[in-house]
């Protein structure tokens, strides 16, 4: 339901190339900094968003979505579910056209509320994983 292989599809073929990653930092251990480097591998721009404002993989950093002075695609969200949903709301008020809470992120309320502001929304899933399997 909060997963459908269409939206998936339509996020990572047609939906736009650049993703903000929220919660991406120069931390390596973290899944959000491998997962940023296979989307770059995919042709995608990515932007990471983190209270430190690092450069990443080479890509500037912004402390907040709002920040950003550059339209963006799709809001990939790496912060703990109960942060989430906040997150999802700034996606919508910046103009993203789709949001993707990674795996284990799962907010319901701001799943609804995000699909009810016209955005694509995915929930528990993965970029990294989904991409390769598009062939």
């Amino acid at each position: 339901m909060y997963a459908d292989a269409e939206t998936i599809r339509r996020i990572l073929t047609s939906t736009g190339e650049t993703w903000a990653v929220v919660g991406l930092s120069n931390n390596e251990a973290r899944a959000a900094h491998g997962v940023a480097g296979v989307l770059q591998r995919f042709g995608k721009r990515i932007v990471p968003v983190h209270p430190k404002a690092e450069t990443v993989h080479g890509e500037q950093g912004y402390a907040a979505l709002a920040d950003i002075p550059f339209e963006v695609d799709v809001v990939d969200v790496f912060v703990n579910s109960s942060l989430a949903g906040p997150v999802a709301d700034e996606a919508a008020a910046i103009g993203a056209k789709a949001v993707w809470f990674q795996l284990g992120v799962v907010d319901e309320e701001a799943y609804e509320r995000t699909r009810a502001a016209g955005l694509d929304m995915v929930m528990d899933r993965c970029p990294a994983i989904e991409i390769p399997r598009l062939g």
